[in-house]
């Protein structure tokens, strides 16, 4: 059974400093616009909205839009103003917005899948659309021509993507848990390599091209690093959410990773500690500790005459333990482990409270979270809720 979190109270947290209201449907995706007081939204209620601050201090929509279909995912680019709207039958509808953001003009649209849209990232440098859908497909156009360059087959539907110019690696994480690295050609991909750490599906990822790392997050609540530059296969996990993760930013010039869940969670997490991987978990028929027997166990069970016991696992050295030998909890944060969980007793003993000391902070957005962006010129958060609601966070008072 998964520990439950019990943060402490924080004295900064993020400042909510507007709420966008009207939607008849969730919002799928929503960005903010950088270096002006502006939202771009996509819904499932078919509508696109260019959302712009007034005097008055709220935000009213400049332009309104309405698609043949619910839109499923977008990917704005702030240097050409371009708009590329996934939608829910295959399409990638593509927009340039004018310079004062109170118009938007059809430009091109891309016949990408045979189901919905589920990611779609524009690469101004390659000139590429890259795009996966529920069909499985992940295809690259290239934005000039409007040709489709290339196709790869994935094993399941992909719910993340994230692509690194330097290298030309897409990283694709699908509903099976995997990630994938994928070496684009201007027509053709190559297989570099595919890693799993999940349980559970892969809900997000987030690239970081100056730390090479890769981060993924899952519905099984948990958030892995990647180290892709290091060559070591490092992989560093992060438990501090209690439901399925929705959204991953990286703020570089802080070294804080921003996570949040759809129970509402958003978690500021300190990148600039030096983390320690979690132990792989060790088989054994006897607790390493005091030797008595598992419950499987029954020849040494009939030997002892002992009955047999549960097998639990310490989370800080992995050793498969009894109840009785690992019967005390802790936090271990520079193991990602920022609630208490099962130890046993002599790691217990060995754990500081400077070990305990919190590298992450907890705060409630008071609403389910289907999708989050980080703009980092001016610190703003933006979430999106089941409760069809998006709002605005000053995130400078915990990202800093």
């Amino acid at each position: 059974m998964a520990a439950e979190i019990q943060p402490q109270p924080q004295a900064r947290k993020p400042c909510l400093l507007s709420t966008i209201e009207g939607f008849q449907e969730v919002v799928s995706t929503a960005v903010i616009i950088p270096k002006e007081d502006g939202v771009i939204s996509v819904s499932e209620d078919r509508t696109i909205r260019v959302w712009l601050k007034r005097d008055s201090g709220q935000y009213w929509p400049s332009v309104h839009h309405t698609m043949s279909s619910s839109c499923s995912c977008m990917s704005f680019n702030p240097e050409t103003r371009r708009l590329s709207v996934g939608m829910d039958t295959g399409s990638i509808c593509e927009f340039i917005l004018s310079e004062d953001y109170n118009k938007m003009t059809p430009a091109r649209t891309y016949h990408a899948h045979q189901g919905r849209v589920t990611v779609v990232l524009f690469v101004l440098e390659m000139e590429w659309l890259l795009s996966t859908g529920q069909d499985k497909n992940f295809t690259w156009h290239c934005s000039e021509s409007g040709q489709q360059l290339g196709t790869y087959r994935t094993t399941a539907w992909v719910s993340g993507l994230q692509f690194d110019v330097e290298t030309r690696h897409a990283f694709v994480g699908d509903q099976s848990g995997q990630v994938t690295i994928l070496k684009l050609e201007q027509d053709s991909c190559s297989l570099v390599t595919t890693f799993k750490g999940h349980t559970g599906n892969v809900t997000a990822l987030c690239w970081d091209p100056v730390q090479r790392v890769l981060f993924s997050g899952s519905s099984d609540h948990s958030i892995i690093m990647w180290d892709i530059g290091g060559r070591k296969g490092t992989a560093i996990e992060l438990q501090g959410h209690n439901d399925k993760i929705q959204g991953l930013c990286y703020a570089s010039h802080t070294r804080q990773l921003i996570s949040c869940s759809s129970d509402g969670g958003i978690v500021i997490w300190n990148m600039d500690v030096t983390r320690q991987e979690t132990p792989e978990w060790l088989d054994s028929d006897s607790c390493q500790k005091c030797e008595q027997p598992f419950f499987w166990n029954f020849k040494q069970m009939w030997d002892s005459k002992k009955i047999g016991l549960r097998q639990h696992h310490c989370r800080k050295c992995g050793q498969a333990v009894c109840g009785k030998c690992s019967s005390k909890r802790s936090t271990i944060p520079l193991m990602g482990f920022e609630f208490e969980v099962r130890v046993c007793d002599s790691c217990h003993e060995s754990i500081t409270d400077e070990d305990r000391a919190p590298t992450a902070t907890f705060h409630d957005s008071k609403h389910s979270i289907v999708y989050m962006h980080y703009e980092p010129t001016a610190g703003n958060l933006l979430t999106s809720g089941t409760d069809k609601v998006i709002k605005l966070w000053d995130m400078t008072p915990v990202v800093s």
